[in-house]
């Protein structure tokens, strides 16, 4: 067990945690929420001993061992299963006694017994599971730790955590350097965990899996809440709108969303990654009234073109020094909102540079629109930062006719507030670089988004107002995360990157793990059934003439379906304008405007006439598509 007894905490001026007390018990699993600043990685260095209260005490059983993922990058030649299997120290100081009491001719029986009892005769079986649940090959065991990347020595540091019979884990944001394959592995062993954890992460989904109760840290004061993260949006919405003035902001919230549910819905044919999508948003006006007083409001601007066809890759192949992809074709149009999975290192981010610059492309075409502007984040544009220039210099520069008012306003929208806005951006968090990378981007009015990871060092909050943003989007986009909750609101379908194809995934994401198993469990039939499978697996080339004569075939009935899309667009839009219109009373007071009255009246009725065809043709082309890609 592990509790805190009206503990007072400061770090700097700061007052961090006022008077707070709570206790957490065995199986139960926590999660920490609350604003960047707010205390959570304090109170782990509370607990963890590292720093005092100023008041009261944070109490640890004394036999209850503490596991914590170290944030120091690993180095030195020990392979990774020996780094893993460092994490149990109870152990290894088991495993060395009993090196020293062979070497002295000494009674070994009893640390043989204690051997047993910490399943010792298991322990390399346990590291080598913890490695490949996080991603690790066979042959990675073996290989010594200064070999791995900067984000697999974080990962091994996970493992060595996670290698530890602890009672009590420590974990702060354990998904940054994982795919969603080693996510949603980690969601598993973490719902099979017996003692009781504390969790910091800022991806909704994986809090809804694994939490039993979420700590909210807010003001001070650290209250707790039974059930997941979605169970605590609801109980914190209920408490908001007690509030007069937030239960009006909550209702502005609902009804502004559900205009986008309600224009969305004729879109969402059967496919299931578009009824995926559906649900979400409708599932959006629930979010909504939790996140009110969220200090993030901002939305993308409007493009100033929207050209149809914006950037085309045919016959692509893509990497570095060896290919990475191959046979890759992929059309990005206006309104497309394409999602990417695959596991690290598959490929994503290799084909998200081959649209934005063909910088990665070694052969085959890219064919940029003459009116495309993409508009493209990725985590090393943090480091293109100017470090002795603030968020207004930098917004400045690439909007000087702007007045300083108005680019006040829009950084505010990004966090920015009061002198924020002038100061140099060097000392920023990753997380305030990361909106203000956001901020100019947004500035730049792209007609196409290329995001890859754009959530990492963003909180909670930030991640619902980008994906409240990205939903009402005019353009098109292609985007590579981690987090579902962002692919399910904001994308319509989803490309799997497997293998060194590019192919589309038929299934909504809820099925991804499912399909992970059935890859990995084809991979393993197809390499111990010998050339007799091979013989009949048809070569990459063929492959590639068949996809592309079945994307022909199909082309003629997508184009249909976008065609009356973009007449229910224009419709709809009308129809926005007509009402406006109507809604003008003087056109009901002034008998000079009877003549105008009637023929905007004739018209909306012409309009909603063609509204309903057009949504008719528009179900009857989308079964029909539909039919012809099974």
């Amino acid at each position: 067990m592990l509790s805190l007894n009206q503990v007072s905490l400061r770090r700097g001026p700061r007052l961090l945690f006022d008077n707070v007390s709570f206790q957490a018990h065995r199986g139960d699993r926590l999660g920490l929420v609350g604003a960047n600043g707010s205390g959570k990685t304090s109170l782990f260095e509370l607990l963890l001993g590292r720093l005092e209260t100023d008041h009261g005490e944070a109490c640890i059983s004394d036999n209850d061992r503490v596991a914590h993922v170290a944030q120091e990058s690993p180095r030195g030649p020990r392979t990774a299963l020996d780094f893993v299997m460092d994490g149990d120290e109870e152990l290894r100081a088991i495993q060395s006694g009993l090196r020293e009491a062979e070497a002295e001719g000494a009674e070994v029986h009893d640390l043989h017994e204690r051997f047993e009892l910490a399943d010792g005769f298991t322990a390399e079986a346990r590291a080598g599971r913890l490695l490949h649940g996080l991603g690790f090959a066979d042959s990675d065991l073996a290989r010594p730790v200064e070999a791995f990347s900067g984000g697999w020595r974080m990962r091994l540091n996970l493992a060595q955590a996670l290698m530890c019979r602890s009672d009590i884990l420590l974990l702060d944001e354990p998904t940054n350097h994982l795919d969603l394959p080693a996510i949603l592995w980690l969601e598993g062993w973490l719902k099979s965990y017996s003692g009781v954890l504390l969790l910091v992460s800022h991806d909704r989904d994986f809090l809804d899996a694994v939490c039993t109760r979420i700590a909210h840290i807010d003001a001070g004061q650290i209250r707790l809440y039974s059930g997941n993260y979605s169970q605590f949006e609801r109980q914190r919405a209920e408490q908001l709108a007690l509030q007069q003035a937030m239960h009006r902001k909550q209702q502005q919230e609902i009804r502004h969303i559900q205009s986008y549910v309600d224009r969305f819905r004729y879109k969402a044919s059967k496919a299931r990654q578009a009824q995926s999508r559906l649900k979400m948003l409708e599932r959006m006006t629930d979010i909504a009234p939790a996140h009110v007083d969220s200090p993030f409001h901002f939305q993308f601007l409007e493009p100033h073109r929207q050209p149809q066809h914006l950037v085309q890759l045919e016959q692509v192949t893509a990497g570095y020094a060896q290919p990475v992809l191959e046979g890759v074709d992929l059309v990005v149009s206006a309104g497309d909102r394409i999602g990417l999975l695959g596991a690290n290192g598959a490929g994503k981010s290799t084909l998200v540079k081959a649209l934005a610059d063909g910088s990665t492309l070694l052969a085959g075409r890219r064919t940029a629109g003459r009116d495309t502007r993409i508009g493209y984040f990725t985590q090393h544009q943090l480091d293109l930062l100017q470090a002795e220039r603030s968020p207004y210099e930098h917004v400045h520069a690439l909007d000087p006719a702007a007045s300083e008012a108005e680019l006040r306003r829009f950084l505010g929208g990004f966090g920015f507030g009061g002198e924020r806005v002038f100061e140099p951006v060097a000392p920023f968090s990753g997380g305030e670089k990361a909106r203000l990378v956001l901020a100019l981007m947004i500035r730049q009015k792209p007609n196409l988004l290329l995001l890859d990871e754009p959530t990492n060092h963003l909180d909670l909050e930030m991640r619902q107002a980008l994906s409240r943003a990205l939903v009402e989007y005019a353009g098109a986009m292609v985007v590579i995360s981690h987090d579902r909750h962002l692919l399910r609101s904001v994308c319509d379908e989803l490309l799997v990157v497997h293998g060194g194809r590019v192919e589309r995934f038929d299934r909504d994401l809820d099925h991804y793990s499912a399909w992970l198993s059935e890859q990995e469990a084809r991979t393993g039939a197809t390499s111990g059934s010998g050339s007799e499978s091979r013989q009949h697996t048809p070569g990459k080339k063929m492959q590639r003439q068949l996809d592309a004569r079945r994307r022909q075939q199909l082309k003629p009935l997508s184009d249909r379906v976008k065609r009356v899309e973009k007449g229910l667009d224009d419709c709809r839009q009308r129809l926005g304008e007509l009402e406006s219109r109507l809604a003008d009373t003087t056109l009901y007071s002034d008998p000079d405007c009877k003549g105008e009255l009637t023929g905007l009246m004739q018209e909306q009725g012409q309009e909603r006439a063609r509204l309903e065809s057009l949504e008719a043709e528009w179900l009857e082309a989308s079964e029909a598509l539909e039919r012809a890609s099974h």
